[in-house]
């Protein structure tokens, strides 16, 4: 699954420590999520996008081959 985390992070000035601390994980979580090797568990998605404001699907983003 793609999705948009870093280019959030960054245009909100976040740090990956930032949100790791803020989210409550590792910054190699952070690192994990945003190169697309892990895919956050639906609570901690929902987490992920609130810390934008914005709704999870702004944030992940699903292929259509993937439906």
């Amino acid at each position: 699954m793609n999705n948009r985390m870093k280019e959030l992070r960054q245009i909100n000035g976040i740090s990956q420590e930032q949100m790791a601390a803020k989210l409550g994980v590792s910054r190699q979580t952070i690192i994990s999520i945003e190169k697309g090797r892990y895919n956050p568990s639906l609570p901690l998605a929902i987490q992920i996008a609130r810390c934008f404001n914005t709704i999870v699907e702004e944030v992940f983003l699903i292929d259509d081959e993937e439906k």
